[in-house]
C-alpha cells in the first residue's frame, strides 16, 4: 500500500487546482480520474456548450442579417455540425493538456486513472483503466467526483435511445425534431443551440413556468424569447409514458386534464443531476450522504469523516464550476491558512448561457419576500438602454432587489446581450457595499452596457 499525504478523487474544477496547491506545500498527493481531465465543465459542460452555442450564434445572426441592413442568401447557408463538433473537441483536448501540462514538474502529484472506492476509513482502492489494481492511503482525502443525469422513471423510457447533455454534443447529426425533458438552464441552453442548428425543438416542463427558482417575470421572459425565436414550449406538462417505433419518439404528457402526444426523432433528457457518491463505497468510512445521495458536509466542507472533505457538485448546494472552484479555495485556506472560511455566506453568481443570457448574483425578489426583508425593486427594460437600442439587441431587461432601509443590493437579474457581465458589476457593488444611490450617481464610459445601471437605480427615485 502505497501513502500519500493527500489523496483527491475526481479531477474537477476543486481537485485539480487542489492538487496543485498541496504539491506547492511538498505534500505528496495522488489524484484519481475514472475518465478525463477537467470533470464536467471542460468536458461535456461549459467548455464544449459554450464553444457550440458560438457557432449556433453565428448561424442565428446570419439568418436574421437584414435586421442591421447585410442582405444574405439563406438559402445557401449550410450547417457543418461534424466541424463544429471538432472545433469544440480541440478546445476541449487543449483544456484537458493545460491541465496535464499543469501536473508536470511536479513529482509531488501522482496521477492515476482509473476507478476509486473507499476499501477502508482512510483507504482507497484504483481499479485502473490499463490494468489491475492498487491500493493507497491518506490522512486528508478530498472528494471532487461530481453529478451526473437524472434518468426519469418514466414507463417506457428504456427502450428509447435518449440523449443527455454529454452524449448530444457528439452527435453529428442535426437532430431534426428533439424533444426536450426539463425547461431549467440546460433544457434551455441545449434546446436553443440546437434549434438554431436547424432543429425543431419542443421543450416539455412539468413546473407551472421554466426555471422554477426564478422570479416568474424572469422565466416569462425567456419563454417568450425562446417562443419568438421558433422553439415550442408545454408547462405543467407531465409524461405519461414514451415509446419508440421505427425512428420516431412519441412522449405522451398529461396538462391538466388534457392528454396529448408529442413526436420527435430524438429526445435529450435535461431533468436534473444526482451525484456521483454511490460507487464510492462510503459504507467503509463515517462518510455519510442525504436521501438523494449528496454528501454531507459542515460549513467548512468537512463530510462526518474528519479528514475527509467534499467538493463541487457531488455535495448539496449550487452545482456550479466557479463554486466547485471556490470549495477548494475553502479548504485550502482553512487547513494551511489557519482561516475560517465558510461556505454559508459566500455569494452564488451564475449565468444561463442563452441568448441573451441570463445572468443572476444574490437574493431573487420571491426570496427576498419570503426572508421577510423589506424591499424596493428597481427595473429597466433592455429596450430603455442606450447601448442595446445601438446594437439592436433589446430583449430582455435589468432587474435589482435593493434593502428599502440600507439601500444596498439583495439580489439582481440580467437578461440581455452581456447579461453575465453586467451581472458581475452588481456582484461587485454588492462586495464593496455599495449603494442603489451611489450607483444611480457613479460615472461609467458610454455607452457601455455598464452605464444603464444609473438609470436602473434611478427609477427607484421616481
Amino acid at each position: 500500500m502505497e501513502k500519500f499525504d493527500a489523496i483527491i478523487i475526481g479531477s474537477g474544477q476543486a481537485g485539480n487546482p487542489l492538487a496543485s496547491k498541496l504539491a506547492a506545500k511538498g505534500l505528496k498527493t495522488a489524484i484519481i480520474e475514472k475518465r478525463a481531465l477537467g470533470g464536467t465543465c471542460i468536458n461535456d459542460g461549459c467548455t464544449p456548450t459554450k464553444a457550440m452555442i458560438a457557432c449556433a450564434k453565428v448561424a442565428e445572426a446570419i439568418r436574421n442579417s437584414q435586421r442591421w441592413g447585410i442582405s444574405v442568401d439563406h438559402s445557401s447557408m449550410e450547417i457543418d455540425l461534424p466541424f463544429i463538433v471538432h472545433r469544440k473537441n480541440e478546445i476541449v483536448q487543449n483544456f484537458r493538456n493545460s491541465i496535464l501540462r499543469g501536473f508536470d514538474n511536479k513529482p509531488e502529484i501522482k496521477l492515476f486513472m482509473g476507478t476509486a472506492a473507499f476499501s477502508g476509513l482512510k483507504k482507497v482502492m484504483i481499479n485502473k483503466l490499463d490494468g489491475g489494481n492498487v491500493e493507497i492511503e491518506a490522512d486528508k482525502i478530498f472528494i471532487n467526483t461530481g453529478a451526473t443525469t437524472i434518468i426519469p422513471d418514466i414507463p417506457g423510457i428504456d427502450t428509447v435511445p435518449f440523449l443527455t447533455s454529454t452524449t448530444i454534443l457528439d452527435q453529428m447529426e442535426v437532430p431534426e425534431e428533439l424533444i426536450v425533458l426539463g425547461g431549467s438552464y440546460i433544457g434551455l441552453e441545449l434546446g436553443q443551440l440546437y434549434h438554431r442548428l436547424g432543429s425543431n425543438v419542443t421543450i416539455v416542463e412539468p413546473g407551472i413556468h421554466l426555471m422554477s427558482r426564478e422570479d416568474e417575470d424572469v422565466a416569462a421572459t425567456v419563454k417568450k424569447f425562446l417562443e419568438t425565436e421558433g422553439l415550442d414550449i408545454h408547462l405543467s406538462a407531465h409524461p405519461d409514458s414514451i415509446s419508440y417505433d421505427n425512428g420516431t419518439i412519441s412522449l405522451n404528457i398529461i396538462a391538466g386534464n388534457t392528454r396529448k402526444t408529442i413526436t420527435g426523432t430524438h429526445l435529450l433528457v435535461a431533468t436534473g443531476r444526482k451525484p456521483q457518491s454511490a460507487g464510492l463505497q462510503l459504507s467503509k468510512t463515517n462518510v455519510t450522504t442525504d436521501d438523494h445521495g449528496f454528501i454531507q458536509v459542515n460549513d467548512f466542507l468537512e463530510t462526518t469523516c474528519p479528514g475527509i472533505y467534499a467538493l463541487g457538485d457531488v455535495k448539496p448546494g449550487p452545482a456550479f464550476t466557479h463554486m466547485s472552484y471556490n470549495d477548494h479555495l475553502i479548504v485550502y485556506h482553512n487547513i494551511f491558512e489557519n482561516k475560517h472560511e465558510s461556505i454559508r455566506t459566500r455569494p452564488i453568481p451564475y449565468c444561463m448561457f442563452t441568448d441573451p443570457q441570463l445572468g443572476r448574483i444574490g437574493l431573487s425578489e420571491k426570496e427576498a419576500v419570503q426572508a421577510g426583508y423589506p424591499i424596493k425593486v428597481a427595473k429597466l427594460g433592455m429596450n430603455k438602454v442606450a447601448r442595446a437600442i445601438e446594437t439592436g439587441l433589446t430583449t430582455g431587461f435589468m432587474k435589482a432587489i435593493v434593502h428599502a432601509a440600507t439601500d444596498k443590493i439583495l439580489g439582481a437579474a440580467v437578461i440581455g446581450d452581456q447579461g453575465g457581465e453586467i451581472m458581475s458589476m452588481l456582484q461587485l457593488a454588492m462586495a464593496g457595499d455599495i449603494t442603489a444611490r451611489q450607483l444611480s450617481q457613479m460615472i461609467f464610459a458610454h455607452p457601455l452596457y455598464a452605464e444603464s445601471l444609473n438609470n436602473l437605480f434611478l427609477t427607484l427615485e421616481k
